[in-house]
C-alpha cells in the first residue's frame, strides 16, 4: 500500500475503485463510498466558503452517524483540524474546550437534543459570534428547534460543488485535537498528526490482513482515539464500518446480537465492554462465525475475561494493543498465542508496532535490566505534536531521546521488559503507594482480585489517612453473580474475596475497605472511572452504589 498524506485520501481512493460499495452502516441506514466522497466534498466547499482556512479548528458536536463521518472527512478535505466533542459531557466542559481551541465553527448534528446542546453553548458564551454554528440538517429543521443565526445548513451544502477542494499535502499537518482529562481540572488537547494515524493504520492492515470484504466494528465514541482506527481502518481497506450506538454497548445481549447479525469480522473494544458481555454470559460456544479477530486497547483486560472469550471463540485471533492518546491509537501489540491455562497469567503489551520504540527507563533515562521495573517511554513516528496551546506541559511530557533520536513520550506507566523482548504493563507510576512502610503497586492488587475469579471487574485505589498505615487500600468490585448481596458468603461478599486474596497477596497488600457495585462507572471514553470510585471512599461510603449515568 502506498502511503497517503491525509486521512481523507483513503475514501477518495475507495470511491474511485468501488463507488457503489457500502462504506458506513448504522442500523438500517447506510452510505456508499461514492456518496460519502461526494457529500464530504460539498461540505468541505461549504466550510471553505464560510472562511475556513488551512489549520483552522472545526469542532464536531455529534453522535456517530453517516453524517458525522461525512463531517470528519470534510474537515480534513478543507485542510482544517478536527476537534471532536463528547456530546454527553456537560456544556460547561464543552465550552472550556471551545475557548481553548478557538474553532472557526461548530458542526452540529440536527435534532432536538442537538438544538438544546447548541443553546447551552450559546448561554455559556462559547458560540460568539452567534453564526459560528453550522447545522447538519435543513434550515427549516433548525428553525423548528429554535436554532437560528446559522453559519450554514445542509441546504447550503447541497448547492456546493462535489469536486475535491485543493489543499496542502504536508505530511506534518495536524489531523485532530483530542481533549483528555487534565490533572489541573482543565482538559488538555492532544494534537494528533495525519502521518501518525496513517502509520498505525497501514501497519494494522498489513499485520491483520484486513481486506475490502470485511465488516469492522465502530464501538468507540468519536472523541476517543480508538475510533480513529475504527473509521480509517475501514476506509483504508475499502471495508464496511458498522457503527454501534453507545446505548447498545450498555446492553450486552443486544450487543452480542448486533455482532452476530452484522456478521462482523473484526471487533475492537475497550476491555470494560468485553468484561460486561462476559459478566452476563452472552457469548455462546463457537459464536460469531464471521468474526476473525478481536482487539482490545485502553485498559488491562483481566485474564479471566480473556479466558472466557478465548474458550468460546477458538477460531478467533486475540490481540492486546497498548498506547496512550499522545502516541496515536496504539504503539505496541501482543497476539495471544493460546488460551491461558491460569487465570493469574500475565498478558504482556508485547512489542513495538513498526516505526515505534518502547523503552523501560529509570529516573535518569537509563535502560532498566530485564525483569526490573521502570517507567515506560515511547518514541517513533506515532508521537503527537504535543498539547494545544500548552508548551510547558508539552516540554514536560515529550522529552529528548537519551540517544539523540528525536523525542520520546513519558507515559507515566510502569513496565518491565523480559528476556524475549516483550513488555509488561504494571500500572501507573502514580499508583504506587506506601502503606505501613511497604511500597505497594495498586495494579498488582487489582490483578490479584481478578485472579480470584470472584470479581468480574474491580478498581483498587488508595485514600490518605492520619493513621500509621499512611494510605488505606480500597477496592470497589462487581461480583461474579450479578445482584449478589453477599448473603451467600456469610457476613459479607467481600469477606470471601478477601479470603481468596490472602492466598495471593501478603497481608499488608490486602484492601481494608470495600464497596460492592452492580456496575462500575465509566468515563466518556468507556474506561473505568477511577476518580469517581476514589471519591466514594474519600466520602466514607460503605454501601453499594449505582454507577453514574
Amino acid at each position: 500500500m502506498s502511503e497517503v498524506t491525509r486521512l481523507d485520501e483513503w475514501v477518495t481512493r475507495s470511491a474511485e475503485r468501488r463507488p457503489d460499495a457500502i462504506a458506513v452502516v448504522l442500523g438500517d441506514r447506510s452510505i456508499s463510498y461514492g456518496l460519502l466522497e461526494e457529500t464530504s466534498n460539498r461540505l468541505a466547499h461549504a466550510l471553505r466558503g464560510s472562511g475556513c482556512r488551512e489549520g483552522d479548528r472545526v469542532a464536531l458536536l455529534a453522535d456517530k452517524s453517516p453524517e458525522s463521518l461525512t463531517a470528519i472527512l470534510a474537515v480534513y478535505k478543507a485542510g482544517a483540524i478536527l476537534v471532536p466533542l463528547d456530546p454527553d459531557s456537560p456544556s460547561a466542559r464543552q465550552a472550556r474546550i471551545l475557548r481553548s481551541c478557538d474553532p472557526h465553527c461548530v458542526l452540529s448534528e440536527a435534532g432536538a437534543v442537538a438544538a438544546a446542546r447548541a443553546r447551552c453553548l450559546r448561554e455559556e458564551g462559547a458560540l460568539r459570534p452567534a453564526d459560528r454554528l453550522a447545522w447538519m440538517g435543513t434550515a427549516s429543521e433548525a428553525a423548528d428547534q429554535g436554532v437560528d443565526s446559522l453559519l450554514f445548513s445542509w441546504d447550503d451544502v447541497a448547492t456546493c460543488q462535489a469536486t475535491p477542494v485543493p489543499r496542502d499535502a504536508s505530511k506534518d499537518a495536524a489531523a485532530h485535537i483530542l481533549y483528555t482529562s487534565g490533572s489541573t481540572g482543565e482538559p488538555k488537547g492532544v494534537v494528533v498528526l495525519h502521518r501518525g494515524v496513517v502509520r498505525f493504520v497501514e501497519w494494522a492492515l498489513r499485520h491483520f490482513g484486513i481486506g475490502s470484504d470485511e465488516r469492522l466494528s465502530g464501538l468507540s465514541p468519536l472523541h476517543f482515539d480508538l475510533s480513529t482506527f475504527d473509521i480509517f481502518g475501514a476506509f483504508a481497506s475499502g471495508a464496511e464500518l458498522h457503527l454501534i450506538s453507545r446505548e447498545l454497548t450498555l446492553l450486552p445481549k443486544h450487543l452480542a446480537d448486533c455482532i452476530r447479525n452484522s456478521a462482523l469480522t473484526q471487533l475492537f473494544a475497550v476491555p470494560s465492554v468485553l468484561n460486561y458481555m462476559a459478566r452476563f454470559d452472552v457469548v455462546k460456544q463457537d459464536d460469531f462465525p464471521a468474526l476473525r479477530r478481536l482487539l482490545w486497547c485502553g485498559e488491562v483486560l483481566p485474564t479471566p475475561s480473556l479466558v472466557y472469550w478465548m474458550q468460546r471463540l477458538p477460531d478467533v485471533t486475540f490481540t492486546n494493543l497498548y498506547g496512550p492518546t499522545e502516541t496515536t491509537i496504539a504503539s505496541s501489540y501482543y497476539d495471544v498465542p493460546a488460551c491461558p491455562e491460569d487465570d493469574r497469567a500475565e498478558i504482556p503489551i508485547g512489542q513495538a508496532c513498526d516505526g515505534e520504540e518502547l523503552l523501560v527507563l529509570d529516573e535518569n533515562l537509563e535502560p532498566r535490566p530485564f525483569g526490573a521495573i521502570g517507567e515506560l517511554y515511547i518514541g517513533g513516528v506515532g508521537l503527537a505534536m504535543g498539547y494545544w496551546g500548552d508548551p510547558e506541559r508539552t516540554a514536560a511530557a515529550f522529552v529528548e531521546h537519551p540517544h539523540g533520536k528525536g523525542r520520546i513520550y513519558r507515559t507515566g506507566d510502569l513496565a518491565r521488559l523480559d528476556d524475549k523482548g516483550l513488555v509488561y504493563f504494571l500500572g501507573r507510576a502514580d499508583s504506587q503507594i506506601k502503606s505501613r512502610g511497604f511500597r505497594i503497586e495498586l495494579g498488582e492488587v487489582e490483578s490479584a482480585v481478578a485472579a480470584t475469579g470472584l470479581a468480574l471487574e474491580s478498581v483498587v485505589t488508595a485514600v490518605q489517612t492520619n493513621g500509621f498505615e499512611g494510605q488505606q487500600i480500597c477496592c470497589a468490585y462487581v461480583p461474579v453473580v450479578a445482584g449478589d448481596d453477599g448473603d451467600n458468603h456469610g457476613d459479607s461478599g467481600h469477606e470471601v474475596l478477601r479470603g481468596e486474596l490472602r492466598r495471593l497477596l501478603p497481608a499488608y497488600m490486602l484492601p481494608t475497605r470495600w464497596i460492592r457495585c452492580e456496575q462500575l462507572p465509566r468515563n466518556a471514553s468507556g474506561k473505568l472511572d477511577r476518580k469517581w470510585v476514589k471519591s466514594l471512599f474519600e466520602e466514607g461510603l460503605t454501601e453499594a452504589h449505582a454507577a453514574p449515568a
